[in-house]
């Protein structure tokens, strides 16, 4: 079974949403489908046929978080230190062709949020940086064209 690496609060994010699927939406879409199934014939109900889709999203959402919470392999970045890129480390680049610099955190496929500045570990950014150091040149083949981006600054927060 394949480990999927996550910091703790992105394990955190997927447990909450797990107890919130469970506890709080399961029991009230099993009182929309009773509900619904009290207007009548089902074969028409649009009430009962959108509850029962949703009960399959809530059920298939359910089942996706316990299979990644059960291979999680928990990454406490804030016990990390170095100038090395790993999993977890926010790095601070500086793109050569804007002359920007920009910040990257490195997180499980499931935090990643790059409007916040959160970026998949299997992203083509993030695999270029991995293993890199700071004041190395980094070349990423992103969708507009290659990018080459120093690594200006490391750190594990």
């Amino acid at each position: 079974m394949t480990k999927v690496p996550m910091t703790v609060e992105g394990h955190l994010a997927l447990d909450e949403e797990l107890k919130f699927l469970k506890s709080v939406e399961r029991p009230q879409i099993i009182t929309a489908i009773a509900e619904a199934r009290e207007h009548g014939d089902l074969k028409e109900n649009a009430e009962y046929h959108a509850a029962k889709e949703r009960q399959g999203f809530i059920e298939s959402r359910v089942k996706d978080l316990e299979g990644k919470l059960s291979r999680a392999q928990i990454i406490d970045v804030t016990i990390m230190s170095g100038d090395v890129v790993r999993f977890g480390a926010t790095v601070t680049v500086f793109d050569e062709a804007t002359e920007e610099e920009l910040t990257y955190k490195i997180v499980g496929e499931d935090e990643a949020e790059v409007a916040l500045g959160k970026v998949s570990v299997t992203s083509p950014i993030a695999r270029a940086m991995i293993t890199k150091e700071i004041g190395d040149v980094v070349e990423v083949m992103a969708p507009g064209g290659s990018r080459s981006l120093e690594i200006i600054m490391v750190i594990w927060v």
